[in-house]
């Protein structure tokens, strides 16, 4: 089973959504045979590539409720298990992650993207890195058992940046417009954090191959305009 999973790095429910996956994906009888590849997606393609806080680039935005989302975020990702600073946070163009996520699937695998997809979000998060920072980028990629030379060298050409803005394009193309959004076996869509029973009942399902997939319920998301944060 293939499941494609687009997403942000800069998109805090696809951190939250990716744990919950996988804490799924552990209590799938058939794990070792799902096969787990990140897409990549924009949620502000044209930010410059100029780092600022994540507090000011987010009032900038959202105006001074700004706070109360990170806050209550930071509570749902205790309860997650999951760190997030917004006081250290950085925000940056995202697209010199994607390349280097598309270059670690491409170059060594599905695990090590994977793994590369984790350190960058903690990164992110938790840490206050600039993930659109190209040496910065390159010491996370060998945090996450990639080359650093090799990654720094990637990072310093333009190879992977058609093929990561044609997967943009093409994601909006059949629907995406919102992150996470997990799609199963190229035919079944799941959008937003949803919580680790549904994944579970997803896969379930889509392993059976009974040609259907649960209706899930609504979840948080992110898109273009706002991340949806439930109500403190």
């Amino acid at each position: 089973m293939k499941v494609e999973i687009y997403s942000d790095i800069a998109c805090p429910w696809c951190y939250v959504g990716k744990r919950r996956f996988e804490r799924a994906l552990a209590a799938f009888p058939q794990a070792d045979q799902v096969e787990v590849v990140y897409r990549p997606f924009q949620l502000a393609p044209d930010k410059s590539e100029t780092p600022e806080s994540h507090r000011a680039y987010l009032d900038a935005r959202y105006g001074p409720q700004s706070a109360a989302m990170d806050a209550r975020l930071e509570e749902l990702g205790r309860a997650e298990g999951l760190a997030f600073d917004f006081d250290r946070a950085i925000e940056n163009n995202t697209l010199l992650a994607h390349r280097l996520l598309w270059h670690a699937l491409n170059a060594y695998g599905a695990k090590e993207q994977a793994a590369l997809k984790d350190r960058l979000l903690v990164a992110h998060f938790a840490e206050g890195a600039d993930v659109g920072d190209r040496d910065t980028l390159a010491a996370l990629a060998a945090e996450a058992g990639l080359d650093r030379d090799r990654a720094a060298a990637f990072l310093a050409s333009d190879e992977g940046r058609a093929e990561v803005l044609a997967e943009i394009d093409d994601a909006r193309g059949i629907g995406v417009n919102a992150v996470p959004t997990f799609v199963f076996e190229g035919k079944w869509a799941v959008q937003g954090g949803q919580e680790s029973s549904t994944f579970l009942r997803v896969l379930e399902q889509v392993a059976q191959e009974t040609g259907t997939v649960p209706a899930a319920p609504a979840a948080d998301s992110c898109n273009d305009g706002a991340c949806e944060v439930p109500a403190g």
